[in-house]
This record gives C-alpha cells, sequence and structure tokens, in this order.
C-alpha cells in the first residue's frame, strides 16, 4: 500500500539517493513510501513470482526489483520479468530500464492514485504490460498496455505475454498455489527438452534403449527434480544431491519428480 501526496511538480529527490532496503520509490522525483506486504498479498505474490520465473523463455524475475530509468524515477513493481532479454544491465544499483513486464498485486488497502501513476510510469519508460491482480472482488487481471484501453480476464481465461513469456498463464494461477504448481511443473520440465509429464512417462515406456540413452534420461529427471525444488525454495544439501544422482530407478526418480511439485521438505519429498 502506497502513501503519497500528487504534485505535477518536478520533486527535488534522485533515485541515487536511495539505497537498497529504502521504503521508497519516486514519481518524477517524489518519494512514495511503500508498507511491508501483508499475508493475503504476500502469498500469491510468491506464487506469481514463482510462476513467471519457471516459463522457459524467462531468463531473468525480480521480487521488488528497483528501475530507474530516469533520475526522478525508480519503481520496484511487486514482480518483473526480463524474457528473452536476459539478466538486466547496470553496476549493482538500480536497473536503468522499464521491465517487459510487471506484476503488481492489488490488495485491500491498495492506494488507486498511486497505483494508477505507477503504471503509467512504468508504461512511459517501456513497459509492455503491466498485469494488475485484483485481491479484493471477484478475481480478475487488468492488463494495461502502452495506447490501448485496459482489458480485464477472469477466471476462466488465460494471459499472454508474446516476446516475453513462452506459456499462456491462465487468471486462476495468479491466485491458486496448486494451479500454479502444475504449471510450473510443466515449466520447468519444457526447460529440460520435456513437453510435459507425459512426455516422461512416455519415455518410460519406450523400449531398446542403449546405456548411453538411459544415463541421460536418468539425469535429465534428476535435473527437473533439483531445479523444482530449487524454485520452491528448498535447499538441497550435498548428500542428498548424491542420493538423487546417485539413483538409477527411473520409475523412483519420476516420482520424486511429482512429489517435488508439492513438497515442502525434502523428507516429503523422499517419503514418496
Amino acid at each position: 500500500m502506497n502513501k503519497r501526496q500528487p504534485s505535477p511538480e518536478q520533486g527535488p529527490f534522485r533515485a541515487d539517493q536511495l539505497r537498497d532496503g529504502d521504503r521508497y520509490e519516486l514519481t518524477n522525483g517524489h518519494p512514495i513510501y511503500c508498507a511491508p506486504s501483508g499475508r493475503d498479498h504476500a502469498g500469491p505474490n510468491a506464487t506469481g513470482a514463482a510462476l513467471l520465473d519457471s516459463d522457459p523463455d524467462v531468463q531473468w524475475t525480480g521480487v521488488d526489483a528497483g528501475y530507474s530509468p530516469d533520475p526522478g524515477t525508480l519503481r520496484a513493481p511487486d514482480v518483473s520479468v526480463a524474457g528473452r532479454t536476459g539478466v538486466p544491465g547496470g553496476d549493482g544499483g538500480w536497473i536503468p530500464e522499464a521491465p517487459p513486464l510487471a506484476l503488481e498485486y492489488a490488495a485491500r488497502g491498495q492506494d488507486e492514485a498511486d497505483l494508477r501513476t505507477k503504471i503509467a510510469d512504468l508504461l512511459a519508460h517501456g513497459t509492455r504490460q503491466v498485469w494488475v491482480v485484483r485481491l479484493i472482488g471477484p478475481r480478475r487481471v487488468e492488463v494495461h498496455a502502452p495506447g490501448q484501453p485496459m482489458q480485464t480476464r477472469g477466471v476462466g481465461e488465460q494471459l499472454l505475454a508474446p516476446g516475453i513469456l513462452r506459456n499462456p498463464v491462465p487468471v486462476a494461477a495468479l491466485f491458486e498455489r496448486a494451479a500454479a504448481q502444475d504449471l510450473i511443473l510443466r515449466n520447468l520440465l519444457q526447460r529440460r527438452g520435456y513437453a510435459d509429464l507425459d512426455a516422461i512417462r512416455e519415455e518410460g515406456r519406450e523400449e531398446g534403449r542403449d546405456e548411453g540413452r538411459t544415463e541421460g534420461r536418468d539425469e535429465g529427471l534428476t535435473d527437473a527434480i533439483l531445479t523444482l525444488l530449487a524454485a520452491r525454495g528448498l535447499t538441497v544439501d550435498d548428500a542428498t544431491r548424491e542420493r538423487l544422482r546417485s539413483t538409477r530407478d527411473p520409475d523412483l526418480l519420476r516420482a520424486w519428480l511429482l512429489a517435488a511439485a508439492q513438497a515442502d521438505t525434502l523428507a516429503e519429498l523422499f517419503d514418496a
């Protein structure tokens, strides 16, 4: 939730006066205080970030990353995506550009005037789409793009970001953790060369593999498990990594892969 007094005049502050961790953004040189997120905002925010980050064409995703395309502007979308362009440049400070895709979660107490200003700032500096996920009222996502009227997508519809995301994003997946996890699993498998989970099952039914193909299959499954665990924020110790790498049972590896999409601990993974 942001609070500020709007002013059309250039303010006195610059982005280089703010440091990592400061709870302020800037618009036209004026500071905007950014309060911590509540539970209703923080949970979906984490889900949306993990989902967008897993898309096969995304090389970098930021949570509250600071973008400063000019000295008087500093904006930090809830989630921002770089897409095919890769990791944003810069010297370790604020990112000197606008993200191609920005995601904002609007929860209870959202200052609508500030939200409109933030959207305008991002679009004016090069952002191609801003998605506003409405957490209050009917589940919906507002899509903002330069020079176009705002569009609304509801549950049952999909969001598209050509040139940024490879796969469509169902609106429901930005609200529901389970729906997002199914898509994260698919996306991570695509990063490893599989179309989806069915492709792995089909591969397991094929016969006549030589030793090299079998070894490559097992390594691919192990890599998919490790990638999925990392996306869920689980730290894999050396002993666990070795256990995964040394396993040569494809059925067991597939079971662990399915469990990794929902496990909250490594113990739950191996219980599968």
